[in-house]
This record gives C-alpha cells, sequence and structure tokens, in this order.
C-alpha cells in the first residue's frame, strides 16, 4: 500500500519543510496545499527527496512561477509508489480530482468533432458528433470541421452501406416495414427492414472501419480487381457500380492530405510558448494521411521549460484513455519538440494501454521533421492570432484599464500608458525606448528612442533617470510654448506657429518603466525634480510579474488571470522588444566603422555614405569590389582596400539557443539577445 506522509505548518515555505530525512527516496507523488486545505500543485518524481528538497530553498533563486507555488502553499504531503508508471498515473487521477491551480491546464477551448462507429450495438451506425468518448464506440478524429467529416461519411456510404441513422428512425421504419430514403439511394443497406443480415452488415461496418483506420490499399486493389472482371464478363452495369464506388473512395481519400510515404501512425504534437502562455497544436496522422488536427491555447503556470510542457501534455492527453479506446487513440508512434524528462516511463504507460509497442520521439530529418516544422508553424499562428483576438477586443481593453485603476488606485483611467525599457550590452551602446499605448492599443507613431550619453557604464537606475528627466522636460516646454485650440474631439495643444498638435505636451496618465523598486525610485525622483507631481509612476518586475508602487514596501500582486495584468506585461515587452532593436542597430553600424576604420583614403563622411548604401555589415562583405566602387566618392581603389578591409574580418558564428554572436577570432561577444533589460 502507498504511504502518506503530510507536513502542516501556518508560515511561509521554510516553516513547513519536513524534516531531514523524513522524505523517502523512493518514486512517488507529492501534493502542495495552501491554508485552506486546497491542492495548489500536483507533481511526480522518480526519487522524492531529491524533488522536494528543490522547493525547499533560497525563494530568490527559484523560478517566479515556482517562488508563487510554494509561498502559497502551507503544507506539502507525499505518496511512495512502487514504479515510475505507477507515480505517472496516479499524478494524472490527482490532477483530474483536484484540478490544482499551478499545475498547466491543457483545456481546449471547443470541442472537436469525431467520428463515431457504435460498435457495441447489435446494428452498428456512423455519426459525428463531439464531446466525451464513450464505451462500446469507436472513434476516428478529432477534426477540425464537422461539414468536412460529413462530406466524407456522405461519399463513403456509396461504397460501405452501413447504417447512418438515429435509433428512432431505424425503429420506426422497422415497424412499418419501409426504409428510409438512404436504403432507396443505396446508401444504407436497410437493415432496419431485413434487407441484410447482422452478420453481413456487421462485415460492412468492419470494412468501413479499416478503411477510415488507414489501411485503404485492400479496398481499392479489390475494387478495381472487381471492377476488370465485370467488365470482363460484360456485366457493364456492375462495372460501371464499381467505378463509381472506386471514385468515391478516391475522392474521400483526396480530403486527407498525404504526409508520410511509409503509412506511419503517428501524433505530431508541437509548441509555441511565451512566458503567459503556451498554444499547443496537434496532428493525427494514420495510414500515412492526416486524419485530424486540433491546437488551442493553454494558460502556463507552472517554471518548465518545453521538455516539462510535452510531460504535462502527454499526461493529460493519453493517461486518462479507456483501454477499449486506446489501440484507435493511441498511435505506434508520438513525435514530440523535445523529449520530456521520463520519456521511457511514458512509453512503458501508454505501450501498456495499447496492448502495442509505443516510441516517443523527436523527430531528426526527412518527412517527419518537416510535417513537426509545419505543425510548429501552426502552433505559432494559433498563439498569435489568440493575442491578437484578446488584445483588439474593445471589452477586454476596457476590463484591463479598470483593473489597473483600481490596482494602482488611480484617480481616472489611464487611457494613455508610456512605457520605459534601458538596454546595454556590458555597458556599452546604452539605449531606452519608450512606447506609447492609448485605450489599451499601440500607438507607434509616437514610440521614441533615446541614446543615453551622462552614464557612464551599466547603470541602469541612473539610464532611467535621464530617460524620465528628458522626456518630461520636453513635456514641459512643449506645454509652455503650445496654444489650446477646441476641435470636434475636445481641446487641443497645437504649435502656435505651424497649427499642428504637439504630441508630446500631453502627460500621460501612468508611466511604466522596466523593473522594481530602484528604477521606479529613479523614475519619481526625475518628476520630482521636475517639479511634476500628477503623473503616477510604476514599475513592473519580470521576476515575480509583481507591480511596484514609489515608496511602498510591498508589490501590488495581480492575478495570473488579469487582463490587466496582461495589458502591463505586453506593455512591458513591446517596451523591450523596441529598445533591443535600437540597441541592435546601433551595434551593427559602430562595427561597420569600426571595420572600416584603417582603410586609407576613408573619412567619416565616406563611412557613413557606406552604412547609408548598404544598410549592414552582412551586405558590405557580401558586396563585389565592382559594387563598392558604384558608391558615390567611392573608387576603384578605395573599393579594392575596403573589399579587403572586410573580408579579412573575422566572421561570426552563432552560439547555442540564447542569441550570441561570438568572433572567431577573438572569443569577443558582438551580439547577445536580451542583455542590458533593465
Amino acid at each position: 500500500m502507498p504511504a502518506t506522509r503530510p507536513s502542516r505548518s501556518s508560515r511561509g515555505p521554510s516553516s513547513y519543510r519536513p524534516e531531514p530525512g523524513s522524505i523517502p527516496t523512493q518514486p512517488g507523488v507529492y501534493r502542495f496545499r495552501d491554508a485552506r486545505g486546497r491542492v495548489v500543485y500536483v507533481g511526480k518524481a522518480k526519487n522524492l527527496r531529491a524533488r522536494l528538497s528543490s522547493y525547499f530553498q533560497d525563494v530568490g533563486n527559484l523560478h517566479p512561477r515556482t517562488a508563487t507555488m510554494v509561498t502559497t502553499a502551507t503544507s506539502v504531503e507525499w505518496t511512495v509508489v512502487k514504479t515510475e508508471v505507477e507515480a505517472l498515473q496516479l499524478e494524472y487521477s490527482w490532477i483530474k480530482e483536484y484540478d490544482p491551480r499551478f499545475n498547466v491546464k491543457y483545456r481546449d477551448d471547443k470541442s472537436y468533432p469525431w467520428l463515431a462507429v457504435t460498435v457495441g450495438e447489435d446494428y452498428p451506425r456512423v455519426m459525428v458528433g463531439r464531446g466525451a468518448k464513450r464505451r462500446g464506440t469507436r472513434y476516428f478524429g478529432p477534426y477540425s470541421h464537422a461539414w468536412a467529416i460529413r462530406e466524407t461519411v456522405d461519399i463513403l456510404l456509396r461504397v460501405f452501406p452501413m447504417r447512418s441513422c438515429s435509433n428512432g428512425v431505424f425503429k420506426r421504419s422497422s415497424q412499418i416495414g419501409r426504409p428510409c430514403l438512404l436504403g432507396y439511394i443505396d446508401k444504407c443497406s436497410a437493415p432496419c427492414v431485413g434487407n441484410i443480415s447482422a452478420e453481413d452488415h456487421r462485415a460492412i461496418v468492419d470494412d468501413f472501419c479499416e478503411f477510415m483506420a488507414g489501411r485503404t490499399r485492400p479496398f481499392t486493389r479489390r475494387i478495381e480487381q472487381e471492377m476488370y472482371a465485370a467488365s470482363e464478363a460484360l456485366d457493364f452495369e456492375k462495372a460501371a457500380r464499381l467505378r463509381d464506388d472506386l471514385g468515391a473512395m478516391n475522392r474521400a481519400l483526396e480530403k486527407q492530405t498525404v504526409v508520410l510515404s511509409d503509412g506511419a501512425d503517428a501524433d505530431v504534437i508541437a509548441l509555441a510558448e511565451d512566458p503567459l502562455e503556451v498554444a499547443v497544436q496537434i496532428f493525427h496522422v494514420r495510414g500515412g494521411r492526416i486524419r485530424g488536427q486540433r491546437g488551442w491555447v493553454a494558460d502556463r503556470v507552472d517554471e518548465g521549460g518545453t521538455a516539462e510542457l510535452v510531460d504535462d501534455f502527454l499526461l493529460q492527453l493519453y493517461a486518462g484513455i479507456d483501454r477499449d479506446q486506446a489501440s484507435d487513440s493511441i498511435p505506434r508512434e508520438i513525435l514530440v519538440p523535445e523529449l520530456p524528462p521520463d520519456a521511457s516511463t511514458f512509453e512503458q504507460l501508454l505501450g501498456d494501454l495499447r496492448g502495442a509497442k509505443v516510441q516517443v520521439r523527436v523527430p531528426q530529418r526527412g518527412d517527419k521533421r518537416s510535417l513537426m516544422e509545419t505543425v510548429a508553424r501552426n502552433a505559432a499562428q494559433t498563439l498569435m492570432l489568440h493575442k491578437t483576438r484578446r488584445a483588439s477586443d474593445l471589452t477586454t481593453r476596457n476590463q484591463a484599464l479598470e483593473e489597473i485603476q483600481e490596482a494602482l488606485a488611480l484617480e481616472e483611467v489611464p487611457l494613455r500608458i508610456e512605457c520605459y525599457d534601458v538596454s546595454n550590452l556590458q555597458g556599452t551602446e546604452v539605449v531606452a525606448s519608450m512606447v506609447v499605448f492609448e485605450d489599451g492599443l499601440a500607438r507607434k507613431s509616437e514610440y521614441r528612442r533615446f541614446v543615453i550619453r551622462g552614464v557612464d557604464g551599466q547603470n541602469d537606475v541612473a539610464s532611467m533617470h535621464e530617460v524620465i528627466t528628458r522626456r518630461f522636460r520636453r513635456l514641459l516646454d512643449e506645454q509652455a510654448r503650445s496654444t489650446e485650440v477646441s476641435t470636434e474631439n475636445g481641446p487641443m495643444l497645437v504649435d502656435p506657429e505651424t497649427g499642428r498638435p504637439r504630441k508630446f505636451a500631453y502627460a500621460p496618465g501612468l508611466v511604466v518603466v522596466d523593473g522594481g523598486p530602484p528604477q521606479v525610485a529613479a523614475a519619481q525622483r526625475a518628476l520630482d525634480e521636475l517639479g511634476i507631481d500628477d503623473v503616477p509612476v510604476c514599475g513592473l518586475a519580470k521576476r515575480l510579474e509583481e507591480v511596484w508602487l514609489p515608496g511602498e514596501e510591498d508589490p501590488v500582486i495581480l492575478a495570473r488571470s488579469s487582463e490587466g495584468l496582461y495589458l502591463l506585461q505586453r506593455i512591458r515587452d513591446e517596451a523591450h522588444r523596441f529598445a533591443i532593436t535600437h540597441h541592435r542597430s546601433r551595434r551593427s553600424k559602430s562595427m561597420v566603422e569600426s571595420v572600416l576604420d584603417d582603410v586609407p583614403g576613408l573619412g567619416e563622411v565616406r563611412r557613413r555614405t557606406l552604412m547609408k548604401h548598404f544598410g549592414s555589415l552582412k551586405k558590405l562583405r557580401e558586396a563585389s569590389v565592382e559594387e563598392l566602387a558604384q558608391v558615390p566618392g567611392i573608387g576603384a581603389r578605395t573599393a579594392t582596400a575596403i573589399k579587403e578591409a572586410v573580408t579579412v574580418a573575422a566572421p561570426s558564428r552563432k552560439t547555442g539557443d540564447v542569441g550570441i554572436t561570438v568572433n572567431t577570432a577573438t572569443g569577443e561577444i558582438i551580439e547577445a539577445e536580451g542583455e542590458g533589460e533593465a
């Protein structure tokens, strides 16, 4: 019997940490509970002691979502099992039972249609349905659109004339002794009136299921042979009917894309991730053809990377399948973007359910790799569309702004929000960005970039102070030089000389800085020095997605599902993107200039002309001597010297998955994505 050992307390993670040596080293499943006794997280482990000990360390060293979970919980308990497979099964059962808030929930936002055959009935019927699966029914799919599978079924009924009517229609036809319309047009063998025996009708059903399962070639070959035999016997009416049946089967097959030539049975799974959500896309391939496809977006609430997300997805997708459905629902092969930590355990569990070997692997080359890339593109598209719909919905935007107003205790709804971010690489090329959102939508025409000149080295706090000072000194100057005029949309500040509106004469309803208390304090100090006391400031710290206010010891915590938090994160991420883009642009230009410094006869004016003409060092390297000589002011001799200089310059290479570019000659880092976040 599994052994359970709880540990309880009412203060912080360190206070309910189990006693040293009290946690067993066997496989098992653990549950974290909050102060009300609700299960907030369920996990499994090969070694319970090693896994649970990793939670009870300095909270600052934990992933932000893990830190939130362990500080929310007030107790932990575990159950020991014999094998890793048992741990996997128990974890699934507990997740289904307790619905813990910190586990990823791969819940689809809509139901997908299935093609179902009620093989458990005396006279099985084919139908299209949605929802949970039932015992005694064989399922195919799911499919993206119900109309597509209905068209396919309508075509195949002329080849496999099985029952497709409801129980009520079947019973009524039996009572009156007359089949329905499908029986008269040869799309049903009419077992309701005894036109076919139960055994013969069952044979038709079995053939239909075999065809839908992907074993199509034997049926097409058999019909071809019967058609030719009927033609040789001069039975042209039968031959014509078989020809039409063969055409119907081919049309049904055309509706399913051929992707793999080896007749593989596989589920191809891809994920598209961001810090808040994960988009899932799955293609069901049977007999080498795509039989179904589905995709949705789930909230990302745990600390894991891609491997852990795949682990959670496989558990929720397959572990609850009934054994009588497993042979159809679990394929021989499951293709994933990254192997889960316990791939062999999953293979054992799914193999036991299916009654045959199941392989979980990452495709490396060939058709399966190409199909995985296609599925990944669909996942990325799903995530992008989800975010676009969420951002463009007027009701959602209004709700987000109202939540921000309430959470930060603002006097008015912040219709104009400005966000600032600082970017640098080891203290060089320090830049900052300002992005503007009005009514919850980006106003890219009002974005601004800043080059930080008054700060030495890598000092994000001082850089933030300079940026805020420069922006709001401009605000005061423009307000002093502007004239207010009345328009249809209300009063507007314009330049008295040109009559054009002054965009930056308007104070924002909220200033957001990318960072925590130090950056917020620097921004507030800059406003105080300028005498501005009516512009609220907050900071969004990426570590725990906390909202910080000036002078406050504790952050404002918004619910992860909050539309207000989502809007603040989107604004912060846009400011970060804009700052990084500016930073890379300046580094690229400085690299071009440094490469050309030693070219004789090439001064600053000509270097700028070259940069403007080619745009980047890469394009400059690719240019021929003749193309270089065509640039105004560059002769043949200078073009040759330039070509030699850029050719001698060491090429660069990308390393790893973190977007770092390294000079292969010196080892110096010349580009690193994400460096210099405020």
